[in-house]
């Protein structure tokens, strides 16, 4: 960030007042420029035994399989937004559940959500994201092609709690940071 989005003056790099952090600071207008991580949000569709993957069309990891999310709007809930990739990404109208998943991916600035969802009919197609959309068995899975550390670690939670039973009563949210290592 170089340039105030207020008056156009430059930006310089300090500690404001009554402030812990350094922000980008425009001197001429006095604006601070806050910058906060952004929430990626995204559903595990489910028809009865079986998950919804989507095969990237764009970067990064182009050609990789994944959960239907991508970055939440303004004006939407973390929920709306999960049902929105869903459909944009998968074609598939689900029905939204509870919160499955945080994960928190501090070296690339975002925070992933992912919702359990229901699809009521094997209805899908690709969008404009997607080379392809396909149902999977868990013995199915690509494992070695999914795209990001948190649809991976998101989907072996999955299918250890289907396994034991834990989706079917009370669970809880599973949380966890994503280490700079676990880069796929």
């Amino acid at each position: 960030m170089k340039y105030c989005s207020h008056c156009a003056a430059t930006l310089v790099m300090k500690i404001p007042a009554d402030d812990s952090r350094e922000r980008y600071v425009c001197e001429s207008c006095g604006s601070i420029h806050y910058q906060n991580p952004r929430n990626v949000v995204g559903s595990i569709p489910v028809y009865k035994e079986q998950v919804l993957l989507c095969r990237r069309a764009i970067e990064p990891r182009y050609g990789y399989w994944t959960l239907p999310a991508g970055f939440m709007e303004l004006g939407e809930s973390t929920a709306h937004g999960a049902a929105r990739e869903t459909l944009e990404e998968a074609g598939a109208i689900v029905d939204i559940g509870p919160l499955y998943s945080l994960l928190n991916v501090p070296h690339a600035e975002q925070v992933h959500l992912f919702y359990l969802a229901t699809m009521h009919a094997p209805t899908f197609s690709a969008g404009e994201e997607s080379l392809e959309v396909a149902l999977f068995h868990e013995n199915e899975i690509p494992w070695a092609e999914l795209a990001f550390p948190t649809v991976k670690q998101t989907l072996e939670w999955f299918f250890a709690d289907r396994a034991n039973g834990t989706l079917d009563g009370q669970f809880h949210v599973r949380s966890r940071d994503i280490l700079p290592s676990e880069r796929i």
